[in-house]
């Protein structure tokens, strides 16, 4: 009786294993990860995605700017292959070599404005800094709603700081080019909606006073920033939105060059 018992259970598993669609050395499934970010592959790839190499027989082109530059710089790049070389200040040591730099509050661009400039001879620089500028943190440097603890710079360190940044620049003798902060939206973490109006009225007179070009950014989205926008409440865009400002920053490079639109 007990071996029935054995022998019907012995049937039982080998027909369970034999079921269709299974086999009993099937190879393993392999799912594809992508590596953590702040890896040694997460870095080498984001560095291999920003490497080119320039074409010396092409104009200079610098963009500086916060991560909504960031955002563009690499379409830019690619709408104005074989018309100009196009640069954004990057990690040049350390784990983020060869990974953009964030160029943050006006602040960080007075301290490393000579460092990304460097010796290349630039044709034109597009550059913009202000969202990082009207940020809200605390005493450890975390983010506050609006209001609470202090502004990285408020508006009238702003205005120091951004006519410090524009002579700086024009020591260059590129052709300069203002990008205006983007919108910030309501609910947008540590920032007031409408603080980028003020924060642009302040650089539009600076630059108009010293006869430098505006690519206004924050018209050029504003009208359809919900369609445009990562996510709400979230400063950052999505592809389309991204591509957008791309067309803009293309569009005015080409004209600081001179170049003709076909």
């Amino acid at each position: 009786m007990r071996t029935l018992l054995y022998y019907t259970l012995f049937l039982v598993l080998f027909f369970h294993l034999r079921a269709p669609g299974q086999t009993t050395n099937a190879a393993p499934v392999f799912q594809e990860t992508k590596p953590e970010k702040g890896s040694v592959e997460y870095n080498s790839a984001i560095a291999a995605k920003w490497a080119f190499v320039p074409d010396p027989r092409l104009p200079n082109v610098l963009i500086i700017g916060d991560s909504i530059s960031m955002g563009y710089t690499l379409l830019v790049r690619r709408q104005l292959q074989g018309v100009a070389n196009v640069y954004h200040p990057m990690y040049e040591k350390g784990a983020k070599i060869g990974q953009p730099v964030n160029c943050g509050p006006t602040g960080r661009g007075i301290t490393n404005l000579d460092a990304w400039v460097g010796t290349t001879s630039w044709q034109v620089i597009v550059f913009n800094f202000g969202l990082h500028d009207l940020e809200w943190h605390d005493a450890a440097g975390k983010y506050v709603p609006p209001g609470q603890g202090k502004q990285n710079s408020p508006p009238d360190l702003y205005e120091k700081n951004l006519l410090q940044i524009v002579a700086r620049l024009q020591k260059t003798k590129a052709k300069l080019i203002w990008a205006t902060t983007t919108p910030v939206p309501a609910n947008s973490m540590a920032r007031a909606q409408g603080d980028e109006i003020v924060y642009n009225r302040i650089a539009s007179k600076i630059m108009r006073d010293n006869h430098i070009a505006i690519d206004d950014l924050c018209a050029v989205v504003t009208p359809n920033l919900p369609k445009l926008q990562h996510s709400p409440g979230n400063v950052h865009f999505n592809e389309e939105g991204y591509a957008v400002l791309a067309s803009s920053v293309v569009i005015s490079v080409k004209a600081a060059l001179a170049v003709p639109e076909k």
